[in-house]
């Protein structure tokens, strides 16, 4: 059986995205019902879980999870890493794979980005004026290109882009609208310090870093995998480990936004992306596991109020799972 697998969910009929997924033959999809979810639903040789089968797996997360809900995806992550998973795709059935979707092979030295501070890596790949999801507002004119280094760097998050209606925020819709293709180009990783904001489109995770799948359910919808991408970061360095981006291998065909809603749901993005960084930062012990600094994380951001009470609840819920499907 293969080790590689993709996770998404779905409320949709199969879709193009979840039948190109499907078809491949060394990957194995997964697609985590909902309530909303076709109860019929089924794609030859894609596994699908449905309500029962997700109460079935009696994961500690199934109490303090909301129904119809993007986070629902962590039932997907911890079945495919209770099948022994060495890696995991997070994908939607609106991304469409490219007939060469691809990642990187394992090399140890990378084109890499150094700047120290926040860094808008769609400049790299595209003219257009343009920036991701997540992006400090304050920062979007004053971030430039710079000339990438080779050095040896350990990948543990590889974000891939997506052409025609790629992750970008609220704003930049209600403003501009575009659509993008990004140019080909080689892959970059971000130095440690270096930041961009990443999200659950096109996004691959090594095992050693499976932890930081935990998809935040008790914030904004659009708030989710940004505040997961910012987390992640600080803890992914605290591990040697680096984030890398590269061009598009998606075409987005995006399920229709009402772009004023999606404004209001961003708020907390527009507002806490830089002090989330720095409140994680402070939070990592280093003599601690990359699990205690991922509690520790969130108990700092609940003590700011950037999370509530029945987050932590679901944080000490999915760590108590990792273990659990780790061990299995």
């Amino acid at each position: 059986m293969t080790k590689k697998f993709i996770i998404m969910t779905s409320i949709n009929e199969p879709t193009e995205a979840v039948r190109k997924f499907g078809e491949m033959s060394d990957w194995q999809l997964v697609v985590v019902g909902d309530k909303k979810t076709p109860s019929d639903w089924h794609f030859e040789g894609v596994t699908f879980l449905s309500a029962d089968d997700q109460a079935a797996l009696g994961y500690d997360i199934l109490k303090h999870l909301p129904w119809n809900h993007y986070g629902r995806k962590m039932i997907g992550y911890l079945y495919a890493i209770q099948q022994g998973a060495e890696v995991i795709v997070d994908t939607d059935d609106d991304n469409i794979p490219f007939d060469s979707w691809t990642w990187p092979v394992e090399q140890e030295s990378h084109n890499t980005i150094d700047t120290g501070e926040f860094y808008n890596i769609y400049n790299d790949f595209t003219d257009e004026f343009v920036w991701p999801r997540g992006f400090p507002l304050d920062k979007i004119r004053s971030s430039k290109s710079v000339v990438p280094t080779v050095k040896e760097q350990k990948v543990g998050v590889w974000q891939y882009l997506a052409d025609e209606d790629p992750d970008v925020d609220a704003i930049y819709r209600l403003v501009f609208d575009k659509p993008i293709v990004f140019k080909t180009g080689e892959p970059l990783v971000l130095e440690q310090g270096t930041i961009c904001p990443f999200n659950s489109q096109n996004t691959l995770f090594k095992k050693e870093l499976f932890a930081l799948l935990y998809l935040p359910a008790h914030v904004t919808f659009r708030f989710t995998d940004i505040l997961r991408g910012l987390v992640a970061q600080p803890l992914m360095w605290s591990q040697d480990y680096k984030l890398g981006f590269g061009p598009a291998s998606v075409v987005q065909k995006r399920n229709p936004h009402d772009y004023m809603k999606d404004f209001i749901s961003e708020i907390p993005v527009y507002t806490y992306a830089d002090k989330v960084v720095e409140i994680v930062q402070k939070s990592i012990k280093a003599d601690q596991s990359l699990l205690d600094n991922l509690q520790n994380a969130y108990a700092a951001l609940h003590e700011q109020k950037i999370v509530t009470d029945e987050e932590l609840l679901l944080v000490e819920a999915w760590l108590t799972d990792i273990k659990k499907v780790t061990a299995a």
